[in-house]
């Protein structure tokens, strides 16, 4: 079995271990969430079908301790009612239906588990999962991959917590993670932050494999990779990204992933580009 280095330098010169040639890996954000209801299965699916390399979710810890697929802290906006994810149970948070608010004919979507959406995920294709909580989330699920049999080669970690991801290298060492940023300029200075020394100290200290920048363009310029990589930056991938002068962009700058609403959309960009 390929380990997790080397599927993901598979995934990043063929798109995915069973397609053709593409010059970047392209991960659909909460599934294809721009045609279906963000982080449900009917998501996933849809990023199948738009040609996805991978999917990327967002997953909480609930009360009974299952861990669950959802964005927001609450459920107010895509289940209509709001409860707060860490003090529910996931029946309580099952009350609900979490498809209706994108379109009528979503009704009635549950709100996944992270077994769910493993299950919905095709073999060799990558499972991109974003920890929304502190290093309580890790242990559950180190369970759950080991419960599951989830080959771990196909699994990239990302959080913004650096804690969570130092949790994560220390209970999961052979699973790769990103430590994920954004950036905002500070109004006296006009410097960005963080910089780019704290960049890449915060993934030294937390022992992150690679970076996952928010897609500013400001700030992630060729010189601003230059300068991580000269500081032991591995590989970066880059979100959110729905425009295809954005993705062609960061296709350039060697970006191993590019996360996005619009996986066809952002395909056929790429694939056009490399023609």
């Amino acid at each position: 079995m390929l380990n997790g280095r080397w599927l993901l330098a598979a995934l990043f010169v063929c798109g995915s271990l069973n397609t053709t040639l593409w010059a970047q890996m392209i991960v659909a954000h909460r599934g294809a969430s721009y045609d279906a209801p963000e982080n449900t299965v009917a998501a996933f699916e849809e990023a199948w079908r738009q040609q996805s390399d991978g999917v990327e979710g967002d997953f909480y810890l609930t009360t009974d301790g299952q861990i669950v697929c959802i964005h927001d802290r609450d459920t107010q906006r895509t289940g209509g009612r709001r409860l707060k994810v860490s003090d529910s149970s996931l029946e309580q948070l099952r009350e609900l239906e979490y498809g209706a608010w994108k379109d009528a004919r979503f009704a009635g979507e549950p709100l996944p588990t992270f077994a769910d959406v493993w299950k919905a995920i095709p073999a060799g294709k990558l499972f991109v999962v974003e920890l929304k909580v502190g290093p309580e989330i890790v242990m559950p699920l180190k369970r759950q991959l080991e419960e599951l049999n989830v080959p771990l080669d196909q699994v990239l970690i990302i959080c913004f917590n650096s804690d969570t991801v130092a949790r994560c290298k220390e209970l999961l060492p052979t699973v790769r993670a990103h430590w994920l940023t954004s950036y905002k300029k500070d109004a006296s200075s006009g410097k960005w932050r963080p910089s780019v020394d704290q960049i890449a100290q915060t993934i030294r200290d937390c022992g992150a494999d690679g970076l996952g920048t928010q897609g500013n363009r400001q700030v992630v310029t060729p010189e601003f990779i230059a300068q991580l990589k000269s500081r032991g930056l591995e590989e970066f991938h880059v979100w959110t990204i729905d425009s295809p002068d954005d993705a062609r962009y960061f296709q350039k700058l060697g970006a191993m992933g590019i996360t996005t609403n619009r996986p066809a959309l952002i395909r056929e960009s790429l694939a056009t580009e490399t023609r």
